[in-house]
């Protein structure tokens, strides 16, 4: 039984011989080299997710520059500690 499925793709004659040159001096096949491309998008499509979400968030947040994020991450780490504290002396 097959473990891939077969594509079919249209590419302008000039880009697949591109491709073709490509996946010969990568000593790859045509399909590795699609597979790997499209591997690649996805994890760049998922950074782009994130970055927005990150964008979002400082936004929200009021983070403006690299500093405005040490300072969240110092105010956040002495609550905790405060916390933690806390919970020993009620304990």
């Amino acid at each position: 039984m097959r473990t891939t499925k077969v594509v079919s793709i249209t590419l302008p004659p000039p880009l697949f011989e591109q491709v073709k040159t490509l996946a010969r001096e990568e000593n790859r096949t045509v399909s590795e080299l699609f597979r790997e491309s499209i591997r690649r998008y996805q994890r760049e499509r998922e950074w782009e997710r994130i970055r927005s979400y990150g964008t979002m968030a400082a936004e929200m947040a009021d983070v403006k520059t690299e500093e405005d994020v040490v300072n969240l991450i110092h105010e956040f780490r002495r609550e905790k500690r405060r916390n933690q504290i806390e919970a020993l002396q009620e304990g």
